[in-house]
């Protein structure tokens, strides 16, 4: 079974983009619903942060490239 991640929901405001998100950790067998931010070209959340994300490591780069990638930023 491979990492997913799917978007829920998303609300833009103004420069802020606030992501309500699903992502399942293949490694971990389990499934997060968290929501992260961009400000601008900045992604937030303590959901994805390389020292505070609960996601294995190569699940938490997966996430952050599909993110960047979905809002092109």
């Amino acid at each position: 079974m491979e990492n997913r991640v799917g978007i829920i929901d998303f609300t833009e405001q103004g420069e802020s983009v606030y992501v309500d998100l699903e992502v399942f950790d293949a490694k971990q067998n389990k499934l997060y619903r968290k929501e992260v931010r961009f400000l601008g070209n900045l992604l937030y959340g303590d959901f994805i942060h390389a020292d505070r994300s609960p996601l294995t490591e190569e699940c938490r780069q997966q996430t952050v490239e599909y993110l960047k990638n979905y809002f092109n930023r």
